[in-house]
């Protein structure tokens, strides 16, 4: 049965890598970008999770009211649930929101890469934008390094990393910039959340 939704309304080191690598492989994580957002895009989670099942994924589980759903797949169908689950959002929700995926392993890999190092690191002013395509070297040399003052950013294959140290809010480094720039959508989360979802993977 279909589901409907309501209208209107760094840590962890080289033994958490290798750990989702060989108990969690199966997991992936769909990241949306923009809903429960200031009375935009609401979604609720259990409908969310229905959604993630029609779309080809097993077992949801849920983080925080922002979109962020753990799944089980195999990565044939991991491939397939982007475009499905963005297709059922708009469809039953009327709820246009980017869907990235990444697999467990991905995401370890994420946890693992920061290229930052010292204050630029502080897990506080940390934050990762996923990108649903890896950019061309002609759409990244176009990135400007001198963007936001007293931000920093490295982008690494299909990830964004951020050095955010007066927060979000007041940065220039936004999705609509990355987006605009590197020809492609990007939903951001903060590094708890990225560690959070690895650990649910891993759980």
């Amino acid at each position: 049965m279909g589901v409907g939704c309501p209208r209107g309304g760094s840590g962890g080191g080289v033994a958490r890598l290798r750990y989702a690598r060989d108990m969690a492989s199966g997991y992936h994580i769909a990241l949306l970008r923009g809903v429960n957002v200031g009375g935009k895009n609401r979604l609720a989670m259990e409908d969310l999770r229905g959604l993630v099942l029609e779309a080809g994924g097993a077992a949801p589980r849920t983080y925080i009211q922002s979109g962020n759903v753990v799944f089980e797949a195999t990565a044939a169908a991991a491939k397939r649930v982007p475009g499905v689950l963005r297709s059922l959002l708009a469809e039953r929700c009327g709820v246009n929101s980017p869907v990235v995926v990444r697999s467990a392993m991905e995401l370890a890999a994420v946890a693992e890469g920061v290229p930052f190092r010292g204050k630029m690191a502080d897990p506080a002013s940390l934050h990762v934008m996923f990108l649903a395509d890896r950019p061309t070297k002609a759409r990244a040399g176009a990135l400007d390094p001198d963007r936001s003052p007293g931000d920093a950013f490295a982008l690494v294959g299909r990830e964004v990393y951020l050095h955010l140290p007066n927060g979000v809010a007041r940065s220039k480094l936004t999705n609509a910039y990355f987006d605009s720039t590197l020809g492609t959508v990007s939903t951001g989360r903060n590094w708890r959340t990225v560690q959070k979802l690895l650990g649910m993977c891993a759980a």
